[in-house]
């Protein structure tokens, strides 16, 4: 028998947070398959700039009226709000993962940016994790906005022909402006007040990311073809180094190493970088490269270097990092010289 008026048996917390991950999977699903289906294209810059202005207005909107609709029970609204904010976030960074997961150099430390970005795109798609974590905590919501409108940037102003360390300078203080909004709703009543701390906020990013910037690959630039050889001639390698090993005899015969790189970058940007030689973890040579790598080719500008300081013994484990002028790295050449 049945009593009829017994309260309905309370909800599980885990049928609760069970309840979103359907649609997270699908979602997840779709944006991994997105990802190793353009994993080497590069994003158009029109759609990154429209989901930058459409997630950063929302954002403006919902943190202006967040309290009046609450107050008049509007929770739906604010519900397909930060719903949509949250799709946002997810496509905007997944959108731009792959940029960044060419331009990594996955034995470097810039390996860790891609890492973040991929660990956003998966928080934002999965949502009891992100109604879990992200959502309760405001401080948290706008430091993945910042961080998005961040990476978005980094890769949007290259392909409209910026360097990427002004990329990466100019992606940072905007970023850090763009959170005025936020900085007005948590005490700074005014918009002048609020506008001053992001100020403020934007000249600390800009020294952060300046001292920080070898932890972000210069991306969209990619190293498209390195290889170490006997020399270089009319711009193609002379006697490559198969397999990446090659022997102390020969070297000295030879008398000289070459490092071939061919470095992607998009049209119109106009980026120096230099070869800095290694061996064995120690220092050999920075050769600064005099012609700067011109974007545009598919194939990526080829640029070279000589080492010609050839001394027994010449055995050893050598590697020649491409940077940028200003220290970013784009990508290494690893080879070995035996005995």
């Amino acid at each position: 028998m049945t009593d009829q008026g017994a309260a309905p048996a309370p909800r599980l917390p885990l049928v609760g947070w069970l309840g979103g991950w359907p649609i997270s999977i699908v979602s997840l699903s779709m944006g991994l398959a997105a990802l190793f289906v353009f994993r080497r294209g590069l994003p158009h810059v029109g759609w990154i700039v429209g989901y930058l202005l459409l997630l950063w207005l929302l954002f403006v909107l919902i943190t202006e009226l967040r309290a009046p609709l609450a107050e008049r029970g509007r929770d739906l609204v604010l519900t397909a709000a930060d719903y949509t904010i949250q799709t946002l976030y997810h496509n905007l960074l997944l959108f731009v993962l792959p940029a960044y997961y060419a331009a990594a150099t996955l034995d470097s430390r810039n390996v860790v940016f891609p890492a973040l970005v991929a660990a956003g795109a998966i928080v934002t798609a999965v949502d009891p994790i992100y109604r879990r974590v992200v959502h309760p905590r405001p401080w948290l919501n706008h430091a993945l906005l910042a961080f998005s409108i961040f990476a978005a940037l980094n890769v949007a102003l290259p392909l409209v022909g910026v360097q990427p360390i002004l990329s990466l300078e100019a992606s940072a203080v905007m970023a850090a402006l763009a959170l005025a909004p936020a900085f007005r709703r948590e005490g700074f009543t005014g918009w002048l007040r609020a506008h001053g701390v992001a100020l403020a906020a934007a000249a600390v990013a800009l020294v952060l990311v300046w001292f920080a910037r070898g932890l972000v690959p210069p991306a969209p630039l990619v190293l498209a073809r390195a290889v170490a050889a006997r020399g270089v001639a009319q711009l193609e390698p002379v006697e490559p180094v198969d397999g990446g090993v090659v022997s102390a005899a020969t070297v000295l015969e030879w008398g000289e190493l070459a490092a071939y790189t061919a470095v992607y970058a998009p049209a119109g940007v106009r980026q120096p970088i230099m070869h800095v030689w290694w061996r064995d973890r120690r220092p050999l040579a920075r050769v600064t490269l005099p012609t700067p790598v011109m974007g545009g080719r598919r194939e990526g500008f080829r640029t070279f270097s000589r080492f010609t300081d050839l001394k027994a013994p010449v055995a050893g484990q050598y590697r020649v990092d491409v940077i940028t002028a200003s220290g970013q790295l784009i990508g290494r050449l690893r080879f070995t010289v035996t005995p």
